[in-house]
């Protein structure tokens, strides 16, 4: 038995030392890939910065609204109705030999109980003063009070329009697509409109004066505001004249308001506004008349009270009371929580 041992440990250690001994491979560590990490372009203003590997800049903002109207007949059978909105635009930039190559896309849902419905709200591209795209016209602005009416029907065109500016000054011409204007009898809402705008800023005062020209029912208006500083507030004024109904102005023939932005402190702003209008039409939805004969006057009152919670957060309650010739009284009225971003 012991030679029999010695044989085989003796084989043992002579396979061992035999046998080559192999190192484990080597860990090779991967290279990271190169990250480009997003720059802040400040060339447009805060909130912009650099799509990664362009040269375009882009801003994301928007809001979210909620809004509790109250009125006869608001929703349905009911005096009220609640919604809740949510806008978010985006907003691209970069520089070309002709100045900033703008493009603006804007999208807006509108909820109401479980019914949603998501909108283009706005789609344009500007370059050189030239706009062309799906925007408002110069008639969507208006006072800074809400009760106001110194427009009608849709303010939101396929346009192409031409603006120069100068600092504190600017002009321009539209040509609109009227899809949602007025229309006479026997018409449809489909035609084409001449729009022009004048405004600016001197001292204290800054004015707009613009003007539509309706082709399918061959009726324009002309429209004026004023703003000026003084004491604690802004004094806002506004003129409209429409020769006949037409998709710019059909509410009146013609109609004056005043308001008054009190800055009552650094969050408080209260607006009181009238408004008086000549030949004024109740039911724009159920008027197609060809002008504004016979029809009698109305006069409207109204407040609204803006609060700037913090930062980007602010409430709006606002009520009016319209009182016309041709049918009955009305009051009406919202309240707003917004935040923006």
């Amino acid at each position: 038995m012991n030679i029999r041992m010695a044989l085989l440990t003796s084989a043992a250690a002579f396979a061992a030392a035999t046998t080559p001994v192999f190192a484990a491979d080597a860990i090779v560590a991967a290279e990271p890939e190169p990250v480009e990490y997003v720059r802040v372009c400040d060339a447009y203003g805060t909130g912009y910065f650099y799509i990664p590997g362009t040269e375009t800049c882009l801003k994301v903002s928007g809001y979210i609204r909620f809004q509790v109207d109250g009125g006869p007949d608001e929703k349905g059978t009911s005096d009220w109705n609640a919604f809740t909105r949510a806008q978010v635009q985006f907003t691209a930039k970069s520089d070309t030999e002709y100045g900033p190559l703008t493009g603006v896309i804007v999208f807006r849902n509108n909820g109401d109980n479980t019914s949603t419905s998501t909108i283009l709200d706005s789609a344009y591209i500007d370059i050189a003063g030239l706009r062309a795209g799906l925007f408002y016209s110069w008639w969507d602005d208006d006072l800074s009070g809400e009760p106001d009416v110194l427009s009608s029907f849709e303010t939101l065109h396929n346009s192409i329009r031409y603006q120069y500016e100068n600092g504190d000054f600017y002009a321009g011409i539209s040509v609109d697509e009227l899809e949602d204007g007025y229309y006479k009898t026997g018409e449809n809402p489909n035609n084409v409109g001449v729009a022009f705008g004048i405004g600016g800023k001197a001292g204290a005062i800054s004015y707009q004066f613009i003007g539509g020209y309706d082709t399918d029912n061959e009726e324009g208006a002309v429209r004026g505001m004023l703003f000026a500083d003084i004491g604690p507030g802004t004094l806002g004024l506004a003129a409209v004249y429409a020769s006949g109904p037409n998709s710019y102005y059909s509410q009146s023939e013609w109609t004056v308001a005043a308001e008054y932005a009190i800055k009552a402190t650094d969050k408080w702003t209260i607006t009181p506004i009238a408004q008086y209008f000549g030949n004024y039409v109740p039911d724009l939805n159920t008027f197609h008349g060809d002008s504004f004969d016979g029809l009698g006057d109305a006069w409207k009152v109204g407040i609204t009270v803006d609060y700037q919670i913090v930062d980007n957060l602010y409430a709006k309650a606002t009520v009016d009371y319209t009182d016309p010739d041709d049918a009955d009284e009305v009051t009406k009225g919202f309240f707003r929580l917004q935040r923006a971003f």
